[in-house]
């Protein structure tokens, strides 16, 4: 993709990031070694910039899984259920970095940027992100292209929800991301709010860009003021479609699940963290605990609950 939209993804994304995330990279680049393409950053990290107070989002795009993983078990989840989710962390214990990166190939990540039904890769990567990391020139220019193309499909399927209606950029990206949200298990309920709240210029430009690729189902009414021109039995069948991805999704996320008891290195960490820094109970994470992390996970779950630390 080229053109003005094409020139704004590559400047969004080319945004300065905390000189610390070059730790977390590095420590990526010696993990993957030369399977590594790139490396995306997104998430709530990168709006706020303090890499100390959550976990860090990242996609690790690679060139192929066979290069990826030793593992067998590993590359038939990643090539039959992307991404496999890993959790990643550095530096010493009073200012360590923690993060968690999802594997996908490159062109398993170009696939679901603009071809996949559901949206949980070009609905996430629509939204800001940075590319942190690329190999050459070569795979530079794929990934933004991906992120490009993730915006159109975003805005392709966000657009008819809204048939007959005129809204600004925030609008129309507020009820898109209500549908993208609705199609995942997320504990996050005012998420698209807040998402809006923070990247609403970069929502506004991109959609100014994109809207000549949506004619003639968008219309320009004024500075940032669209008209969705979307017919009664187009917004039926998007709704129809959304729907669907809403029941798919449910499905997917139980699969990842599972597969992620599996593929998931590091989790008994991740989860003591994570209920450390949101209870202020540590949990003792023991060689058991790292063996079977679902059998002796439920049962530290089953303790919090009856010591009403979880609710």
């Amino acid at each position: 993709m080229t053109g003005p939209l094409a020139e704004e993804v590559e400047r969004q994304t080319s945004r300065p990031v905390p000189p610390s995330v070059t730790l977390l990279v590095d420590a990526l680049r010696d993990r993957f070694g030369d399977s590594l393409s790139a490396v995306v950053m997104y998430g709530s990290c990168l709006h706020h910039g303090d890499l100390s107070e959550g976990l860090v989002d990242f996609y690790v795009l690679v060139d192929s899984y066979a290069n990826a993983y030793e593992s067998r078990l590993q590359r038939i989840g990643n090539a039959w259920l992307p991404p496999n989710v890993f959790y990643l962390e550095v530096g010493p214990a009073e200012s360590r970095l923690r993060a968690k990166y999802a594997v996908m190939s490159v062109a398993h990540f170009e696939e679901a940027c603009s071809g996949w039904f559901h949206p949980y890769i070009w609905a996430r990567f629509a939204q800001p992100s940075r590319l942190v990391y690329a190999r050459d020139t070569e795979v530079e220019r794929r990934v933004r292209d991906c992120f490009a193309h993730a915006v159109v499909r975003f805005l392709a399927e966000s657009v008819p929800v809204c048939a007959g209606e005129e809204l600004d950029a925030v609008g129309l990206w507020q009820a898109g991301l209500q549908k993208a949200y609705a199609s995942e298990i997320r504990p996050e309920k005012n998420r698209p709010t807040k998402l809006v709240d923070v990247a609403g210029p970069e929502f506004e430009r991109l959609t100014r860009l994109a809207a000549p690729r949506l004619s003639p189902m968008l219309e320009a009414v004024g500075p940032d003021r669209y008209r969705s021109l979307a017919t009664p039995r187009a917004r039926r069948k998007t709704l129809r479609r959304w729907r669907i991805r809403r029941w798919q999704g449910r499905v997917l996320s139980v699969l990842r699940l599972m597969k992620a008891a599996f593929t998931f290195e590091g989790g008994a960490d991740y989860l003591a963290w994570k209920v450390e820094r949101h209870t202020g109970v540590a949990i003792e994470v023991t060689p058991e605990l790292r063996r079977r992390p679902i059998r002796h996970g439920l049962v530290i779950l089953w303790h919090l609950l009856r010591q009403g630390v979880v609710r």
